[in-house]
């Protein structure tokens, strides 16, 4: 016999010695049943309880505590209420919803089996009612009990923003690919299996592509060659905000992706890594009215979304995936912020990266409301303090608000990785923008309480082109993707340099290699965070696809037989990651002024053409120079304080570059993109005269001594 007792109103499922304490919130629903089963794949529960709206209810929480269950209990929940999608209801009891503060979920959603369903899937009317029973579904919230976890010594580097090196990665196609030669592929050990590499090339924090549970199968789309279904592998349509993906550990996915991610986390720390998470809070993967009902859809609709104010049987569609989670809403934001605390305080995490961030920013109607939205919680609450917050500051609905976000927030510079690509392409009108990039965009972030180190400088990322496939590419190629190469978007700024795709031609190889040393020569030098995709270093081909989301082949697994045959590309990055941690001038906490601030005859930044002091800014222009001044924000340790010229010059001819001069120094050079491995980034720097031909296409570093 069961006992129960009234139970507390703590969210989620809470373990103690005595049993588990379960709680859920719903304000519309009627009733609300607590079912436990032994199995995930169990149909029929071993336990069954009515909450009682009296004694088991406190506001709009609903809340028992079952005496004698433990960790590693498989439950879910079914709420009844009145089923009216014009109204924006839509309970349906026959439907078994996981728990929205579960820290793990087993199983796998299978959302082509119309159970999934709260409306009668055969008549395609979501006016209809489902009568058919989900819990035969393998998917179900676990009971976890976490709280003995050794987390030793481990606490958060805390590592300062502006010495952030972010390499963004996807963990299962990071090493899914067998040449990756590691044992647990596609796992959070798979990449520790491969943190030596990740040491080697110098980038300090690991930013994940979603890790919260997702249906990696919920893509309905087939492949137009093979006919076989694509995958929905991105994780960026969440089921689960507090669940840790079962898709990336070892094992029978039965709540040992807890252990695994905290054991990853742990290590990653010792080994001096941060981890930024990539977090989705603006929908969730129940789509819209023709979506299944798993959770949220299914415990209190009109409070979790969005809906349309004509008509509250549709969604508002801020996001372009069929739903908007509805974040100016009480509940809501107190789920966000609750899963958040939960991450670092329990994870250990160091950061996020928020996708279509401008969505929290926005009210109940849609309105852009900036300092008074949740954002603003999220930036000021006091256990979040010393977390990084990192915001993709636009959204689907056409939002763009990069450089508005509240004090706190860095913001992905969309503008900074069009700019460079533009410059890099050949285009004309970019020079005068790319040194505002370069400088760290103070147009966007030159505010109270912002500095250069809030905008996040990237040239690719997972959303886009490769960066060989930016330099091999005009056109994207997403025919495989099943959507008639519609999807992705067009707008790249791309050059393949004279064939489309891969080439046996050496000297379009040759070209395009130099291209890519240019780009991340210009990414690590800007003021900033530097942050680039996984297998850039070594030239690592998505084939053309800029949207390769529903990919888990060659396609969108990283080919590590390409470090070898791109080991040039992989030395300079390693090189010029080195060069930016070794100067403190390229990571300043402060925007240039343009004055001399030190009283050494040199201002922060001076910026200059083929001719010192004349810098050319005009339309028809394809180059840029500028010196930065070593002292000002030198490191103390060092003993010799180097300023830093570089010239850029993405003109097709090469140009004779006259350096300014400093009173008793020389100017020596670290870095010509033109050369060939190892000339082209030099261990002992060479002295040069005053002038410098910078060949067509490439880019030059000195220092001086």
């Amino acid at each position: 016999m069961i006992k129960t007792k009234r139970g507390k109103t703590v969210l989620g499922s809470t373990v103690n010695s005595d049993g588990t304490n379960f709680a859920i919130f719903s304000r519309n629903a009627t009733s609300i049943t607590l079912e436990l089963f032994k199995n995930f794949y169990d149909e029929k529960p071993f336990f069954s309880y009515s909450l009682d709206p009296i004694k088991n209810k406190t506001g709009d929480i609903w809340h028992v505590f079952v005496c004698d269950i433990r960790e590693n209990t498989y439950y879910g929940w079914r709420a009844d209420g009145p089923y009216e999608p014009e109204n924006g209801h839509r309970y349906n009891k026959t439907k078994l919803l996981f728990d929205p503060y579960a820290k793990a979920i087993s199983g796998i959603y299978d959302f082509k089996n119309k159970i999934m369903y709260g409306y009668d899937k055969d008549t395609d009317d979501d006016t209809t009612f489902s009568f058919l029973d989900s819990s035969e579904c393998s998917t179900k919230s676990i009971v976890i009990d976490d709280s003995n976890y050794d987390w030793e010594d481990d606490v958060h580097p805390r590592m300062k923003l502006n010495d952030t090196i972010i390499y963004e990665m996807h963990v299962r196609l990071f090493t899914m690919n067998e040449n990756s030669e590691v044992e647990h592929k596609g796992t959070f050990e798979g990449v520790i299996e491969k943190l030596e590499y990740l040491k080697e090339l110098g980038v300090n924090c690991l930013e994940l592509l979603p890790i919260f549970e997702f249906n990696s199968d919920a893509n309905i789309n087939v492949n137009p060659e093979t006919g076989e279904s694509l995958k929905d592998i991105w994780g960026y349509n969440p089921i689960g905000f507090f669940a840790v993906t079962g898709n990336y550990s070892y094992g029978m996915r039965l709540g040992e992706q807890v252990f695994q991610f905290k054991d990853f986390v742990k290590y990653l720390h010792k080994n001096g890594f941060e981890v930024i998470l990539d977090v989705v809070y603006n929908h969730t993967g129940e789509g819209n009215e023709m979506g299944p009902t798993i959770s949220f859809r299914g415990l209190d609709n009109s409070i979790y979304y969005l809906l349309e104010q004509h008509n509250k049987r549709l969604y508002c569609n801020y996001s372009g995936t069929g739903n908007t989670f509805n974040c100016s809403h009480t509940v809501v934001k107190d789920l966000v912020i609750e899963s958040l605390r939960y991450w670092v305080t329990e994870m250990h995490v160091d950061g996020f990266r928020f996708d279509l961030a401008a969505i929290l920013g926005r009210d109940s109607k849609g309105n852009w409301i900036g300092d008074l939205s949740l954002l603003k919680e999220i930036a000021d609450d006091p256990i979040l303090s010393g977390s990084k917050l990192i915001a993709e500051g636009w959204d689907a609905a056409g939002g763009y608000y990069v450089g508005e976000f509240p004090t706190g927030w860095a913001e992905w510079n969309g503008k900074y990785r069009d700019t460079v690509r533009r410059f890099i392409r050949g285009d004309k009108n970019t020079v005068a923008d790319l040194a505002t990039r370069i400088s760290g965009s103070p147009d966007l972030f030159a505010k109270p309480g912002r500095n250069p180190y809030h905008s996040i400088n990237f040239i690719t990322a997972h959303d886009g082109f490769t960066m060989w496939d930016l330099v091999s590419f005009n056109e994207k190629n997403n025919f495989l993707n099943g959507e008639n190469n519609k999807d992705g978007t067009n707008d790249n700024y791309s050059f393949n340099h004279g064939i489309e795709g891969e080439t046996e031609d050496l000297s379009i190889i040759k070209l395009r290699k130099k291209q890519i040393k240019n780009m991340i020569t210009i990414l690590m030098i800007s003021q900033g965070v530097p942050m680039f995709l996984m297998g850039d270093e070594f030239c690592n081909t998505q084939f053309g696809n800029n949207n390769a989301y529903c990919h888990d082949n060659e396609i969108s697994w990283i080919d590590w037989s390409r470090l070898e045959k791109f080991e040039d590309v992989f030395l300079f990055f390693k090189k010029m990651i080195n060069f930016r941690k070794e100067h403190t001038c390229l990571r300043r906490k402060h925007f240039f002024t343009g004055k001399d601030i030190t009283g050494d005859g040199i201002a922060d930044v001076t910026w200059h053409g083929v001719k010192p002091n004349c810098p050319d800014f005009s339309f028809n222009s394809h180059t840029l120079a500028f010196l930065i001044n070593g002292e000002e924000y030198s490191n103390k340790n060092l003993t010799e304080k180097y300023d830093i010229y570089i010239a850029l010059n993405s003109y097709n001819k090469p140009l004779d570059f006259e350096i300014p001069q400093i009173q008793n120094k020389d100017w020596y050079r670290i870095v010509d993109t033109s050369l060939d491995t190892p000339r082209d980034f030099l261990e002992v720097p060479e002295k040069i005269d005053k002038i410098y031909t910078v060949k067509e296409k490439s880019s030059i570093i000195l220092i001086s001594k």
